[in-house]
Parts: C-alpha cells; sequence; structure tokens
C-alpha cells in the first residue's frame, strides 16, 4: 500500500480519499475470497472427514488460519469502518481529523485480540513476542499482508487435499469395479487364488486399492506432489504411483485370463497340432533310423551317430492336457500347452537334425556320383571318353562308389585321379590333391 512512517508527514483530504478507496476495494477482494475459501467444496469435505496424518496436522493449522483470518478482517472492516466515519464528519476535514486518519490509515492502529496464540497455533511463534501476549498491533497494510499469507496457506492446503479427493477415490473405484468384474472371469475359468499365479495377483491387488483408498480418504496429502519452483495456491499434482501400478499389474492379469479363455476356446485345435508335431516328429525319427541301418550296411569306416527314441513324457504330459480339457481345468491346461507347444517344436527339430546328420555319408557318395559322371559327360564331349588311362580311372572310381559297403575316402581319391586325368587330357588347370565338391569346374 505504500504506507509511510506514523511520524511523517499528515495526509491531505485527496490522500486519505484516494487510501480510503483502495482499502475499500482491498476490504472487498478480501471479503470475497474469505467467503469463496468458506464455501469450497474441499474445506467442507476436510471439516468433515477423519483426517489422520500429514493432512490431520496441516488441517489443524489451517483451521487455526482460518479462524484468525476472520479475526483479522473484522478486525480490518471495523479499523475501515472508523477511518470512513471519521472522513464522513465534516466535508472538508480539520486538521485534528486528518491527523487521526493519517495515524489510522498508516500508523499501527488495528489491535487484533488473542492474535499471537492464534498466529502461534496456525503457523508457530508470532513474530511480535511470542505466544504470551494476548493481542497484536498491526498498520492496515501489515494486516493485509498477513491476511494474504494466511489466505495463500490454507487455500493451497485446501485445494491440494481437494484435488486428491477429486482424482483418486474415483480412479480407485473404477479399477476396483473393473477388478471384481476380472475376479469373477478368472473364477468361471478356474483361477483362484492359492491355485494360479493369477488367483494370487487379484488377492493381492484387493488388499492394495482397499489400503489405498482408504489412506487416500484420510490422508490425502500424503498422496500429493508440490511442483517444483510454484508460489500459486495448489500448485502440484496428486501422487498416482501406487494407482498406476496396481492399474498395470490388473492389466497383466487380464491378459493372463484373456490366454486361458482362448485356451478354452481353441483348446481342440492346439491339442489336434501337438499331436500332429509329435507324430512329424516320431515318423522323422523312424527315418532316421532306417537310413542308419542304410547308412552302416553301404558305407563303410563311417562314424554314425545313434539315433534315440522318441521321449515318452512328452506323450505323458499330451495326455495330462487332454485330461485337463475333458476336466474344464483351463488355468492348468493354458501353461501346459503352451509348454508343450515349445517342447513340440524342439522335438520335430531334434528329429530332422538327426536324419540329416545320419543320412550325411548318403550325402557325400550322391556328391561323388554326381562329380564323377558330369566329368564323365565333359571329357565325352570333347571325344575322350575312350581313352585308355580315364577308361581305366573312371571304372575304378564307379565300382567303389556302386558298391557297398563303399569306403568314402578311398572312393573320392579315385574320383580325384579321374578328374586330373582328365584336366591334363583337356588342357585344363590340374586339380588339387584333396578337394571339395567344386574342385576342377572352374575351367572354361
Amino acid at each position: 500500500m505504500g504506507v509511510t512512517d506514523p511520524a511523517g508527514p499528515v495526509m491531505d483530504r485527496d490522500e486519505v480519499d484516494r487510501a480510503l478507496a483502495r482499502l475499500g476495494a482491498e476490504h472487498e477482494a478480501i471479503e470475497t475470497s474469505l467467503l469463496a475459501l468458506q464455501d469450497h467444496a474441499g474445506r467442507r469435505l476436510l471439516e468433515g472427514a477423519e483426517l489422520t496424518g500429514r493432512t490431520k496436522e496441516r488441517w489443524a493449522g489451517a483451521e487455526a488460519s482460518i479462524t484468525l483470518l476472520w479475526a483479522y478482517f473484522d478486525a480490518y472492516t471495523g479499523a475501515l469502518r472508523t477511518a470512513r466515519e471519521i472522513r464522513a464528519r465534516r466535508r472538508w476535514s480539520s486538521r485534528e481529523d486528518l491527523v487521526e486518519l493519517t495515524e489510522l490509515l498508516r500508523g499501527e492502529s488495528v489491535t487484533v485480540a488473542g492474535a499471537a496464540t492464534a498466529a502461534a497455533t496456525a503457523n508457530g511463534p508470532a513474530p511480535h513476542g511470542g505466544a504470551a501476549r494476548l493481542s497484536e498491533r498491526f498498520s492496515l497494510a501489515a494486516l493485509v499482508d498477513r491476511m494474504n499469507d494466511l489466505y495463500a496457506t490454507s487455500l493451497d492446503m485446501v485445494v491440494a487435499a481437494d484435488a486428491v479427493w477429486s482424482a483418486l477415490p474415483a480412479r480407485i473405484d473404477l479399477l476396483a469395479a473393473e477388478l471384481q468384474r476380472t475376479r469373477k472371469l478368472a473364477h468361471s475359468v478356474g483361477v483362484r487364488p492359492g491355485e494360479h499365479p493369477a488367483g494370487d495377483d487379484l488377492e493381492r491387488i484387493t488388499r492394495t486399492l482397499t489400503k489405498l483408498r482408504a489412506e487416500v480418504v484420510s490422508d490425502p496429502l500424503a498422496f500429493w506432489v508440490p511442483a517444483q519452483g510454484s508460489s500459486a495456491p495448489g500448485g502440484g499434482r496428486p501422487d498416482t504411483t501406487v494407482y498406476d501400478g496396481e492399474a498395470r499389474a490388473l492389466e497383466e492379469v487380464r491378459r493372463e485370463i484373456d490366454a486361458v479363455l482362448s485356451v478354452r476356446q481353441d483348446a481342440e485345435q492346439r491339442l489336434i497340432k501337438l499331436r500332429d508335431l509329435l507324430s512329424r516328429a516320431d515318423r522323422t525319427l523312424a527315418e532316421a533310423r532306417a537310413a542308419r541301418g542304410e547308412v552302416l550296411a553301404k558305407i563303410a569306416a563311417t562314424e554314425v551317430p545313434v539315433v534315440g527314441g522318441p521321449p515318452t513324457v512328452l506323450q505323458e504330459q499330451l495326455a495330462t492336457a487332454a485330461e485337463y480339457r475333458r476336466q474344464a481345468q483351463w488355468h492348468r491346461l493354458s501353461p501346459l500347452l503352451e509348454s508343450l507347444e515349445q517342447k513340440a517344436e524342439d522335438e520335430l527339430l531334434r528329429a530332422r537334425e538327426s536324419l540329416t546328420a545320419v543320412t550325411a555319408p548318403l550325402a557325400v557318395r550322391a556328391e561323388l556320383r554326381g562329380r564323377l559322371d558330369a566329368y564323365r559327360a565333359k571329357v565325352a564331349r570333347h571325344g575322350l571318353a575312350e581313352d585308355p588311362l580315364l577308361v581305366e580311372r573312371y571304372d575304378a572310381a564307379r565300382r567303389m562308389l556302386w558298391s557297398a559297403p563303399c569306403d568314402l575316402r578311398v572312393a573320392e581319391q579315385a574320383v580325384l585321379r579321374y578328374q586330373r586325368a582328365a584336366a591334363e587330357l583337356l588342357g585344363a588347370p590340374r586339380v588339387p590333391e584333396q578337394g571339395g565338391p567344386e574342385d576342377g569346374r572352374g575351367e572354361s
């Protein structure tokens, strides 16, 4: 308000009138704010709630602050009324009136009984002498500043509590309703506490939400995060960390239950597919065992891996899965099917790898046969098929490759000798001593 020292110059009539107008406007603004605070939904809820923790402590201070605010406002109103009465005594105020008005408008002329004690209750020790004093004196400007501070502090507390109450309980109730629907759905497919992890999760979420709602209702300020650097009343946001965590947990449970429901819908098709996979794996292993016998009979000096039999445990688990389906134990069937599907795929892959490993010598013999015939066709195109050396080496290699048992190492050397002889006659680069299927095929 730009108040000067009470011992300063006496205000003239224009200064007095301007000060009264300004103080009147401030009075109306303060009264409007106090009435709005009085009618605030958050304040009414705080008055009727059974509070605990931080909210209980702060509300005790806020209640004292609001009571003190009205005491300050009444004193402010009385001082302003007195000043207006003095100014209204005469149209042209006398010097004595102006001196009195100056002291009233600029000096510490307002006494508030019990203000120090109330201030100690609301905000700690009062600034002018502590809680032992029964009254305090203020200038009108200082009184306005004090009311603004108390109002901001009280409103901040009320707005914060109201914001938490407006946001969290309703959201918790909605999540609790969704939780109940999920529990019924889980029960319908046999997901119960103690029998399925998802059932245990539902029980834990229920307990957490019940506790969370009770804590939010009784101590909303425990779930309030003030905005950093904000001085505006109510600056901040509700802390939804616990709520968000339980909402995510419920969503995870719902997905698990949806998976169980999908099992109920397509269990028969998945069981048929599993039987087919295991049957294909068994046939492949049987083919590998037959091929191993052929390799042992036709290929000499070769180590052939042993082919294992089909694992009986998978067949037993498949029978268990079929039993779960007949008994509608979907919550048990769901994880078993997922495990069986992966194991069946692995078993089919193992069977195919066994067949490949067992038939590898036959594949090598087939490659050597193909290489030998390819070179014979090449020399025939050049009119050299009847060359005695080539005929001799071709017949030797052919006898080795088409006789049983076939020694692959000796047969490969025979094919290489035929290749080298053919290459010399054709004028091509010499065939290396050792080589793979591409040896000797780089010439133009």
